[in-house]
């Protein structure tokens, strides 16, 4: 059986506005299937969890919804219809200006750009959103590509 490294980015919402919503979706469903390279969590302490608390959702309700292997839009959906939600837009604002202006450790800028063969030379962007599509990108190429 194939494993996948999810390749949908932290910095993309859905129509609902979530920045990283997208993403968790689609590391859950692959964990959920088996299918979830294991570098990855299906649902981490990062972002996922920041995410999670924001909106005011449970992890193993989430995890439990996401085993019926909902599409990304019935996914949005099932997410309005939880009791205490919040998807307001102050929520959602002060999620996704969480999520991009999260800054990843020095050691894991520098252990990520050396991975991919870049220079830690202050030229490539620090925020862990950027650093993240770099990582991911670096071992899908390591893992489908070579």
């Amino acid at each position: 059986m194939s494993k996948y490294v999810p390749l949908i980015s932290s910095g993309l919402a859905g129509p609902l506005g979530v920045l990283h919503l997208p993403r968790l979706w689609q590391k859950a469903s692959l964990e959920a299937l088996g299918k979830l390279d294991p570098d990855y969590p299906g649902i981490g302490k990062g972002y996922d969890s920041m995410v999670l608390a924001a909106l005011h959702l449970n992890e193993t309700d989430v995890r439990a919804f996401i085993k019926t292997k909902p599409s990304y839009p019935q996914f949005e959906h099932w997410i309005t219809q939880q009791p205490g939600v919040k998807l307001d837009k102050a929520t959602i604002y002060k999620n996704n200006a969480a999520i991009l202006g999260y800054i990843h450790t020095d050691d894991t800028r520098r252990h990520i750009l050396e991975a991919n063969g870049i220079a830690d030379d202050g030229s490539v962007s620090p925020a862990a959103v950027d650093l993240n599509n770099l990582d991911d990108w670096g071992s899908f190429h390591k893992e489908v590509l070579s």
